[in-house]
């Protein structure tokens, strides 16, 4: 073969190498885009997805600069006899509020609910003063001139029923369900179940489910859910519980 020829031929070659070369880098690419384009899908579809939220859900604090509580998280006690919607209500003398129809919730050391396990109360629960001295989940609460404390526990103080951790459900339109039988309060040297259900699985009165929302994409969340006391000194009152803030798995 001449050299000319050959010279042809090789040029020929390279040309083959180089269009097969960009083929596969082209094959290459498409198939890294749509594995990256799907896993970026899945991501999305488990965050959106429904299922239990096990994690903290972060409080924040209640604002009531204009007398109410209208925005953050809050606490209500409503009179025996009255309702959800209408009251009437438990003025608080010790709220921070202008309206001492609500109580603004601080964030304790964990910085809100956690659901999957207990914040349990001190062995000791109360202070000297008959202050409850749980401060997991919010910030003890100055009520009557005595703070009140909420935690979860394994045991119902009040009751002694063994119950189970609190436990919040998302469905695929982040409607929020879930069980808090496990909440109490301790006040005065007192112990009261605050959870919905109660620890025997029961409704009564004022006693409504946990409802609220959630934004998987931003953590964004809502909570209510109101517990009326049987016996003691506050048998058929109703205390109302919403809290408001972000969601934080466990990692």
């Amino acid at each position: 073969m001449k050299r000319t020829q050959w010279f042809r031929v090789a040029i020929l070659l390279a040309l083959i190498a180089m269009i097969a070369a960009a083929c596969g880098s082209s094959d290459s690419k498409k198939s890294t885009t749509t594995t990256t384009t799907s896993s970026a899908a899945s991501s999305a579809a488990e965050g959106s997805a429904g299922g239990k939220l096990v994690g903290t859900f972060k409080i924040t604090a209640g604002d009531c600069a204009a007398g109410a509580v209208t925005a953050g998280s809050y606490f209500q006690m409503v009179q025996s006899g009255g309702t959800i919607e209408a009251g009437p209500y438990v003025p608080n003398a010790d709220s921070t509020c202008g309206d001492k129809n609500f109580s603004a919730l601080i964030p304790g050391a964990d910085g809100g609910l956690i659901t999957g396990r207990f914040q349990t109360q001190p062995p000791s629960p109360f202070d000297a003063a008959k202050n409850g001295v749980a401060l997991l989940i919010v910030q003890p609460l100055k009520f009557f001139g005595t703070g009140f404390a909420v935690s979860t526990n394994p045991t119902d103080p009040q009751t002694s029923a063994a119950v189970t951790a609190p436990s919040i459900t998302a469905d695929a339109e982040g409607k929020l369900t879930g069980d808090l039988r496990a909440v109490t309060v301790a006040w005065n040297g007192q112990q009261f179940n605050q959870g919905s259900p109660k620890p025997d699985d029961s409704h009564p009165g004022n006693t409504k489910d946990l409802t609220g929302t959630y934004d998987s994409a931003t953590g964004a969340y809502t909570l209510q859910w109101s517990s009326e006391i049987v016996g003691g000194p506050f048998n058929r009152f109703t205390g109302i519980w919403h809290l408001v803030g972000t969601f934080v798995a466990t990692k």
